[in-house]
Order: C-alpha cells, then structure tokens, then sequence
C-alpha cells in the first residue's frame, strides 16, 4: 500500500510493535480528552484563502535561534527509539538533517548526544529534565554542549508524571540498558526529576551559554514568567497530552501564548500536528514553527530512517500546496487573516 499521509503510519506502527510499545508511544493521559482534543481542535479551524496570486514559487524557508532551515517543521523530542527501530535516533537525525530541520534529542533517549552528532553534520536541540541531582544535570548539558547540540528545550510540565492508565495495565516495563555504560546514556541513569521552579530557568543559564526554550507552556501568566526568567523561546506543549489531561489543546491554547510574548521571544508549537494544513494554521495564529513528536516514532517503526524522511517530506509538500491555495508566497505572508477560528467566527459570517 503507498502511504499517502503521516497518520498512515500509525496502523502500520500498531501492527508491528508489541503492544506495551505501541500503547507507550500512542497513549495520553487519564481519559484521553486532551489526546484527541491536540488533533480534534485543528478541525475547527477554517481557511479563507486568497486569490489570484502568482503563487509559482514558494519559499518555506525561516530562522529558529538563528539558524536556517528548510521549513518551519521540525522533530519533538520523543523518548527510547530504539523501541520503534533498531537505529532510533540515529536514523532520526540523519532524516532530519537530510531533511534540512532540526531534530530534538529526548533526554530519555536511547543514544547518547555523542552518537547521534557521530552521524553527521545537523542542526539539534536537546530535551531536559532537571533532575534532583544538579550535578547530573550540568553534566548532560556539558555534554550536550561539547556534542554540539544548540539549544536546551527544557522541559516544564513535569513534576510529576501524569496517569497514563495503558501503560499501567500493560505493566510497561522500559527496555534493559544497563549493558550500556552510564557514560552513554542521556539522562536514563539520572534518577527522579526536580520540581522545577522559574529560578532553576534562570540557574541552567549560569551553566550554559546555549539559547533555553522554555517546553510546556500553555498559559498567558507563564509565557510572561518564562521570558521575565530569561527564556529564549517557548514552546506550547501539553506533553503530547501525557500529563494533565482535560487542557486545552495546544493549537487552543497557542493564540494567548502569542499575545502574552508580545514578540520578545519566538513562540512554537506541538501537539495533533498531522497535516501541512494543520502546520499553516499554527503559522496563522503566530506560530514560529512546529515539532512533530509521534508521526516520527510510527513512521520510524514502519520503515526506519526512510518513513522519517517521508513524513517530513509529506508535511514539506503538503505546506507548500496550502500555502499556494492560500495565496501565501513566503511565510511572513501568512497572517491570522488567512484563518478563521470559533471564537471569531462572527467576523467573517454573512450579515442579513
């Protein structure tokens, strides 16, 4: 069968992993609401195209931290790939790095930073939690830093995990790594996560000269926290809705984030992110771009590096039609006037 979309992927994933896998990388929290709400929300938002525009070449390239990519479309850190495919995250950041995008390393992953920059030249961000110990903590981002990794996405929602009631009755037992040496871990040996408070943002800037984006925002009251503590950028994020579940789904949630930063930091998004369409809309309501989280693990559980390299290039392809049938030439020319949301959705009615 010629997989035609991203989500394609997941049927194929569940038929070749063991279910405590599948369920792992699939599931959300409690009731699920919040899973389905990330993907649901984007249904609920409407197109007002332009027309008669010379759309014949588009640009989707941008800058994130100063770095240029080929699209506003990059990898979420997602944890043990290794999981899904015998080469993980290694197949991840070269389909990355072919791809022209940044790549996510999870602080949960199954190869260390020193490996995946062995795979070759890419742009990466690397996903932390802070842990209890701190001393762990300086010494992943040293690493991180020395591996040449960009950015620490710092990870905010965490406190404690959230009830994922699949992974309960599966008993999810995660895979034996003590054969690796803790030296090429990320963060598996790392113990217990910190509650983390606004003034550990500020601590992890005193170890590191990397840009933090702040991972797990979904409120007015703290974007303006995160920026005040020195974040770089946020991202919205509700965990892939494995934490809390009953919030807003983050394309929800994504225009009062915005508003709040006022443009002093970039604001990005993940959570549903399932079509081009779905990438426009985020735009349109002020996105600097979106991570991707799980069509990575199922693609790279069907088909390894080379499904990764199609879900990229789907989303790339789909985008760039969307933008054109929407009379978008180049990504600053995608405004919140190219959408319409339920909130104001008087604006745009006919009148009587």
């Amino acid at each position: 069968m010629e997989i035609t979309n991203v989500s394609e992927y997941e049927a194929i994933a569940k038929q070749k992993l063991p279910k405590m896998v599948y369920d792992y990388y699939a599931s959300g929290a409690e009731d699920q609401w919040s899973l389905q709400e990330n993907r649901n929300a984007f249904s609920r938002i409407l197109f007002r195209p332009r027309i008669l525009i010379d759309v014949s070449k588009i640009d989707m390239t941008t800058t994130v931290l100063g770095f240029k990519i080929s699209m506003p479309i990059m990898i979420a850190p997602t944890a043990m790939q290794k999981m899904a495919h015998p080469e993980g995250e290694y197949a991840t950041a070269r389909a990355a790095s072919a791809a022209g995008t940044i790549m996510t390393l999870s602080s949960w992953a199954t190869s260390s930073v020193e490996e995946v920059a062995s795979t070759g030249p890419g742009i990466r961000f690397f996903q932390l939690y802070v842990y209890k110990d701190r001393h762990v903590v300086a010494q992943l981002v040293r690493r991180a830093e020395r591996a040449g990794f960009k950015a620490i996405a710092l990870t905010v929602d965490t406190p404690r995990l959230g009830r994922r009631e699949a992974d309960i009755k599966n008993r999810l037992m995660t895979p034996d790594w003590h054969h690796m040496s803790p030296d090429k871990l990320t963060g598996l040996s790392a113990g217990r996560y910190d509650i983390l408070l606004y003034k550990d943002v500020q601590w992890l800037q005193t170890i590191t000269q990397l840009p933090i984006l702040v991972k797990g925002v979904i409120t007015a009251e703290d974007t303006r926290l995160a920026i005040q503590a020195g974040a770089a950028g946020i991202i919205v994020s509700n965990h892939g809705a494995r934490q809390l579940d009953y919030v807003p789904a983050t394309i929800m949630a994504l225009e009062e984030v915005v508003k709040a930063a006022q443009g002093r930091v970039p604001v990005f998004v993940d959570g549903g992110v399932r079509r081009g369409t779905d990438v426009f809309k985020a735009l349109a309501l002020g996105a600097s771009g979106i991570f991707i989280g799980r069509p990575v693990v199922f693609s790279l559980a069907a088909e390894g590096e080379t499904g990764v390299r199609k879900v990229l290039q789907m989303l790339r392809e789909e985008f760039e039609l969307t933008m054109a049938l929407s009379g978008c030439r180049s990504l600053k020319e995608i405004t919140r006037d190219h959408i319409a949301t339920e909130w104001d959705r008087p604006r745009v009615a006919p009148r009587l």
